[in-house]
Parts: structure tokens; C-alpha cells; sequence
């Protein structure tokens, strides 16, 4: 099992040729404007502002790289679905990550989080269809859980299997206050480095 033992924000970029080294491991972190992206990263890294949280959505607006052990990196990418950003930006957003995944051979996972209190959305559900058709390792996180009463986790577990059309090894139910799940995520990123 991975044991982060260090984590630092390395840089932000817009291109793939800024990475500082290109022969580290990759593991890519996308998701909708309020699903918890940052708190989530966080709390797996046990650091309280490693990235940026903030009360508006849409806070991260470039491909940021934090430096996990000196081994990896975690990609954060720009949340999509937030209303209050431009169409220009939401498409120079979608430039810039498709641009990075293209360019990338280091990517050994992406990570799709999404909201385990609500049905995955259709931007979720066009996002999972985009990394399954460059053929990307896919794990679907669902955030929150700590927000999900019991007697409802059976049927939201449900309804994002069905509504992403995924089996349920691909699915971690995860919280960054109970901190449920983040074991079997860092159990992920250990088996692939």
C-alpha cells in the first residue's frame, strides 16, 4: 500500500512541454467545478492547502502538478460545468486538456470524481466517454459519502454504475471528512508505480 509521505505544488501550465520531468508517472484528477476536487486531493495527500479550496467553484483554471514522494505526480485539471465561466474559457479549457492528453505518455490513471449525493451529470458522462475513448485506466471516485445517509448508499452506488454504464470495481465511494475510501485510492496509484 503507497504511503504519501511527501507532497508539494511543483508548477501550473497550459502545455504538456512545461512539465518539469517527463519520466515521472502521471495520475490525472477531472471532475465537475463543485465536486470537492481540492478537498479530495487534500485529504489524500493529508495537507490542508496543497490545492487551492475555495467557496466559488471554478477556482482552478490550469493544469496544476503536485509532486507526490519525488515519485509521481498528481494532475489537477480544470473542473468543467461551472456556469459562471465564459464559453471561450470552458473551450480553452477543453483545448488545454485534451492537448495534455494527447501529448502525455506517463498517464497511468485518471480519476473522474463525481458527486455521490447526485446522478452523474451529462458533462460527467461525456467526460468518462472522452477518457474511455483515448483508452485511459478509469477509476470513478464519488465524493461526499460523509453527506449520503445510509439507507441511500445502495441506491446512489447504483445509480452511477447504471447512469456511467461502469461495474463496480471501478467505483470508489470516498469522503474528505471521514476520509472513507482514500486508502483503497492510494491502494490504485500504489499497484501502478
Amino acid at each position: 500500500m503507497l504511503e504519501i509521505k511527501s507532497a508539494s505544488y511543483v508548477t501550473s501550465l497550459v502545455e504538456y512541454e512545461n512539465v518539469p520531468d517527463k519520466n515521472l508517472s502521471q495520475f490525472l484528477f477531472c471532475g465537475r467545478s463543485n465536486v470537492g476536487k481540492s478537498s479530495f486531493i487534500n485529504a489524500l495527500v493529508k495537507q490542508k492547502n496543497l490545492a487551492r479550496t475555495s467557496q466559488n467553484p471554478g477556482k482552478t483554471q490550469t493544469i496544476n502538478l503536485y509532486l507526490i514522494n519525488d515519485l509521481f505526480y498528481l494532475v489537477d485539471v480544470p473542473g468543467y460545468g461551472y456556469a459562471r465561466v465564459s464559453k471561450e474559457k470552458k473551450k480553452s479549457f477543453g483545448i488545454m486538456i485534451e492537448k495534455f492528453l494527447k501529448d502525455t505518455d506517463k498517464l497511468k490513471m485518471c480519476f473522474l470524481l463525481v458527486d455521490f449525493r447526485h446522478k452523474p451529470t451529462e458533462d460527467d458522462i461525456l467526460m468518462y466517454n472522452y477518457l474511455k475513448y483515448f483508452n485511459f485506466n478509469i477509476k470513478v471516485i464519488a465524493t461526499k459519502s460523509d453527506k449520503v445517509k445510509n439507507k441511500d448508499r445502495k441506491k446512489n452506488k447504483e445509480i452511477i454504475l447504471n447512469t456511467l454504464n461502469i461495474n463496480s470495481n471501478d467505483l470508489i465511494v470516498t469522503s474528505s471528512e471521514s476520509r472513507e475510501g482514500l486508502y483503497l485510492v492510494n491502494q490504485v496509484i500504489g499497484e501502478l508505480i
